[in-house]
């Protein structure tokens, strides 16, 4: 995918950041008021993060998810089930939070699960009419759902433990012992199905919405799976397990930016030879059902199909691991037969080497570019200062790994980094307009894309930061209010002024 002629603005906001009374972000009236907002702020773009399932015991993290299909049932719109007679009068609005209150995920999972056992309760009951609605989806996606709703009716059973802790002709897969517990466990696999029949019910709602209003959807796609995911546990051979199904090295990277000791993601890393052998078929599946969601993807840790961080599942630090190649070459030229366009863009932040730039460049992949990498050293070089972004790029004032604007120039930008970004603005840069001046910086750079986290509309600070990476626990909580008009006026104001807004954004959705 090459941006040419697709000069364009966007927002970054998770879905769980929007304003709701459940105690997080949904798929209801939060998320077509930001819709609105962002149609009248100018923007073509909601860039989101990964919408699967989470695990609680990791803090909610969308990027070490239990399913690379499945959506979070979590981000149901409980009115919606009241609406159509799922949940009794009063039980679609609960009152548990205020609307912008950080998500406790503890109260998440108890409360709106027990929401939806209500409403599959009724649904069995009353809704006749819907269940070959339901049985027409449980069909349509049976390539990965039929092994979803059996390992988590499985984990549920299990008391939550992790598949590689189950009895062993589980945890191995014995066509026994899986015929078995898919008999005993048959409602509870259809509880399964139905949270996720509901929430890609309202997906299509919900993006339906986004492109009547010109809004393109642009998603994420972690690299990794989690370990206690459905897809490592259904298909064992194709990771790096032992017999006991652990890891015997896990993904990262080393030291960086971020962390003086690397990043020890834990996420099993692939056997990339029993992936060739079949074509990539996983993958390309993963990325065709990624692409049936959104408008546009992004390969998180793109680096990662060159060449990986691996990790010895031993080590508690990343500090020890080593680089190993992975055949990203050959999964393109796979991913390119299915979709000619390749409507992704890279994530080519970190140890970038020439070969994963060659490769970039030969499939015509846009990166990204972060202003907040551009002040240190010289910017006159630095290819994140905006003078040196090339026109197939995205332009970012930081993502969901950075700090806020605002709090990266109170909490991290050194005095010489300050004097250099004032003397490249050329004038005194002050805490209270930073966000304003980097995200007017991405849209006049040549970038065709321009994205800015939510965040650095509002010119918040540190406390609004989304995710602090290498800390397991107390991210991913951040929620807000739909921004006011003010806000919208002056991103739509910028979006004109530097040609991104309004007239151009049928570039996005329309061409092919």
């Amino acid at each position: 995918m090459i941006l040419k002629g697709k000069r364009v603005c966007g927002i970054l906001h998770h879905l769980t950041s929007l304003p709701s009374t459940a105690g997080i972000g949904d798929l209801g009236a939060g998320a077509i008021a930001f819709l609105d907002f962002l149609a009248e702020a100018g923007q073509s773009l909601w860039q989101m993060l990964p919408i699967g399932p989470v695990d609680r015991a990791l803090g909610g993290s969308p990027y070490c998810g239990v399913s690379a299909f499945a959506g979070n049932e979590l981000l149901v719109d409980l009115n919606e089930l009241e609406e159509i007679g799922l949940l009794p009068p009063g039980e679609g609005t609960p009152l548990w939070t205020r609307i912008d209150t950080p998500i406790d995920w503890d109260l998440v999972f108890k409360r709106k699960g027990r929401a939806l056992d209500c409403a599959w309760e009724r649904f069995q009951e009353r809704r006749a009419d819907l269940w070959e609605e339901f049985h027409a989806f449980c069909r349509k996606q049976a390539h990965w759902l039929r092994e979803y709703s059996l390992f988590s009716a499985i984990k549920a059973s299990q008391g939550g433990k992790p598949w590689n802790e189950w009895p062993p002709d589980l945890r191995l897969r014995s066509p026994k012992a899986l015929k078995a517990a898919a008999e005993a466990l048959e409602q509870e696999r259809e509880r399964v199905e139905f949270g996720q029949w509901i929430f890609f019910r309202q997906w299509d709602k919900f993006r339906r919405e986004a492109h009547r209003r010109g809004i393109a959807l642009f998603g994420d796609l972690p690299i990794y799976v989690g370990l206690d995911s459905a897809d490592v546990w259904s298909w064992q051979e194709g990771f790096d397990l032992g017999e006991d199904g652990r890891p015997g090295t896990v993904a990262g990277v080393p030291p960086d930016y971020f962390s003086p000791t690397g990043q020890r993601w834990g996420n099993p890393t692939y056997r990339w030879e029993v992936h060739r052998k079949d074509g990539f078929a996983w993958w390309r599946s993963r990325v065709a059902h990624a692409l049936s969601l959104f408008d546009f993807i992004r390969i998180d840790h793109f680096r990662g199909l060159v060449a990986y961080w691996s990790i010895p599942a031993a080590e508690e630090t990343a500090l020890r691991g080593q680089w190993v190649e992975a055949p990203g070459g050959e999964l393109l030229e796979e991913l390119l037969l299915d979709h000619p366009n390749l409507p992704i863009v890279a994530e080519d932040l970190g140890i970038i080497t020439p070969d994963v730039e060659r490769l970039k460049n030969r499939f015509g992949l846009p990166g990204m570019r972060v202003l907040q990498f551009g002040f240190s050293g010289d910017p006159g070089t630095n290819p994140h200062a905006p003078h040196n972004f090339p026109e197939n790029a995205v332009a970012y004032t930081g993502t969901h790994d950075n700090n806020t604007a605002r709090g990266w120039f109170e909490e991290e930008l050194s005095e010489e980094g300050k004097t250099v970004l004032s003397r490249y603005l050329g004038h005194p840069v002050t805490a209270d307009r930073v966000a304003d001046d980097l995200i007017r910086m991405a849209y006049f750079s040549p970038a065709a894309w321009a994205i800015c986290p939510l965040q650095d509309a509002l010119g918040l600070d540190g406390r609004s930061r989304m995710n602090r990476p290498g800390r397991k626990m107390g991210n991913w909580t951040w929620r807000c209010r739909i921004p006011g008009r003010d806000v919208a006026r002056k991103l739509a104001e910028a979006g004109i002024l530097f040609g991104r807004a309004r007239s151009n954004r049928s570039n996005v959705l329309n061409e092919p």
